[in-house]
């Protein structure tokens, strides 16, 4: 069976995007391959947090990611620092990756642009990521085409492995999701709706109260020739909300098209969808949310899941590196 492996960082509140764009099509994965979904809160810590924030974060991260349909009995779902050899791993994949290459990443010089202080993690990120991949002998990462790069660097860093040291790593494969929905800023719809992008109104949280997600789709910024067309490049606003109906009711955005004249319809018909796909959701996690001693239960279980796997994977990298055996 395809191993697949995929990673999400407990930073910022999940949206409707992050479910429409992944998280739903992770949910399909988990049936049909050996899938494993990592909580990266490593990753998280590579820019300064409050005491406490990231372990919060992770927990009501695991918590949304269940109640969005993930099931630790199908899948292995688990927190990434709770998997030892992540960190161990990361540090030979260090030793095995360039400065030079460390710094073209695209997202390096994005992030840094950002913040005051540039952590080293953030420029060694990469080679973590690279680990988190490696140690699951991991076929295919489901990724958006802003990953792909990441993808690349960790093939690079395993081939560079493998010729060093004798056949080590799998070489994982960067896939884009086939049903993954497109759905952008409702202010601005040249943007994806993200957790980074300073954009309250435009960003429907996946916990957002029902009135909140009707007002923030109703007041979705369109144009002024009034014509309802699936068409992207001329008219984001509305193909955003007709991707945003599709993703919601399992229906072709551009056929949809064709069910209106007016811009008011479809933004009712569109908030009516999406809170309908949510309302569960919601329950779910309220559920989750009142139990924190069960999420934090079905997480150790992933976690030992995840380490028969890890563990002899880094095994076998110590021993054809030649390093001493403990």
């Amino acid at each position: 069976m395809t191993r697949v492996f995929s990673g999400i960082q407990p930073t910022g509140e999940l949206h409707l995007g992050n479910y429409l764009g992944a998280i739903r099509n992770w949910t399909r994965l988990q049936h049909e391959t050996d899938a494993i979904f990592c909580v990266v809160d490593l990753h998280a810590i590579t820019v300064p947090k409050t005491p406490g924030q990231v372990g919060h974060d992770s927990l009501r991260l695991a918590q949304l990611l269940i109640a969005a349909g993930l099931d630790p009995e199908v899948c292995t779902l688990f927190v990434q620092s709770h998997v030892r050899e992540h960190t161990e791993g990361g540090w030979l994949m260090q030793c095995s990756v360039s400065f030079g290459e460390l710094s073209r990443m695209t997202q390096f010089k994005d992030k840094s642009d950002q913040h005051d202080f540039i952590s080293a993690g953030l420029f060694t990120y990469p080679a973590l990521q690279a680990a988190d991949i490696l140690l699951y002998d991991t076929d295919e990462v489901p990724v958006g085409e802003d990953q792909r790069q990441h993808i690349e660097i960790t093939r690079d860093i395993a081939e560079r492995f493998n010729s060093r040291y004798g056949e080590t790593f799998v070489l994982p494969k960067a896939v884009v999701p086939r049903a993954g929905a497109r759905v952008m800023d409702l202010q601005r719809p040249d943007a994806k709706m993200s957790k980074s992008l300073d954009s309250p109104k435009g960003t429907v949280g996946l916990l957002d109260d029902p009135k909140q997600i009707a007002k923030k789709i109703k007041s979705a910024v369109t144009d002024n020739d009034g014509e309802v067309r699936f068409d992207f490049a001329e008219k984001p606003g509305v193909s955003n909300l007709l991707s945003i109906l599709g993703a919601a009711t399992d229906q072709d955005p551009a056929a949809l098209a064709d069910s209106y004249e007016q811009y008011g319809q479809l933004k009712v018909d569109t908030a009516d969808a999406v809170v309908a796909l949510l309302e569960p959701l919601q329950a779910r996690f309220r559920e989750l949310e009142g139990d924190p001693a069960e999420t934090a239960r079905l997480l150790k279980v992933g976690a030992d899941k995840a380490r028969t796997v890890a563990a002899p994977v880094l095994a076998r990298a110590k021993g054809n590196i030649g390093l001493l055996a403990d």
